[in-house]
């Protein structure tokens, strides 16, 4: 099967998930582009549920754009209140370099702020060439990259627990 028509978000094959039930996540959510980092948003919530998390355990927070959540992970970070933040947002190619700026930032700022407070950040934030790839990565024929983005967290909240002992 080529890649360009596969789930990339099918994971019931390829690793072993472990629970999330003892874990607490903090979700980042831009707004821009709100249908698709909606469907995110929703792949991420699903799949925590489905792997066990507590729906007490799920604490979602809006920002304005995709820029933005490097802040807001940040912010969610400082409470010392979660084992792992998800940063969903969808930046999309328009006809100006704004793109390359916005995506090399977030990319930059989620890693710096992991490192920073030695806790999973993931960047579930599509940068795609068009709406119809973003549409195709959150629900559509290439799944949901917020499926994705939860079961990383998962996986890392469990890595960094089993280190730290």
């Amino acid at each position: 099967m080529s890649s360009a028509l596969k789930n990339l978000s099918d994971f019931s094959t390829a690793t072993e998930i472990p629970s999330a039930e003892a874990f607490t996540f903090g979700i980042v959510v831009a707004e821009w582009n709100a249908e698709i980092t909606n469907a995110l948003y929703q792949g991420a919530y699903n799949s925590l549920v489905k792997y066990g998390a507590k729906e007490k355990n799920i604490h979602s927070y809006p920002v304005p754009g995709s820029f933005e959540l490097t802040s807001g992970a940040e912010l969610l970070l400082q409470t010392g209140k979660f084992d792992a933040v998800i940063c969903l947002g969808c930046v999309i190619q328009g006809e100006t370099r704004h793109f390359d700026f916005i995506c090399n930032a977030v990319a930059n700022g989620v890693s710096n702020v992991a490192i920073k407070h030695s806790k999973p950040v993931i960047f579930g934030v599509l940068t795609t060439d068009n709406q119809q790839q973003a549409v195709d990565r959150a629900g559509g024929k290439h799944g949901n990259k917020g499926d994705e983005a939860a079961v990383t967290a998962i996986k890392m909240a469990k890595l960094a627990e089993t280190l730290q002992g």
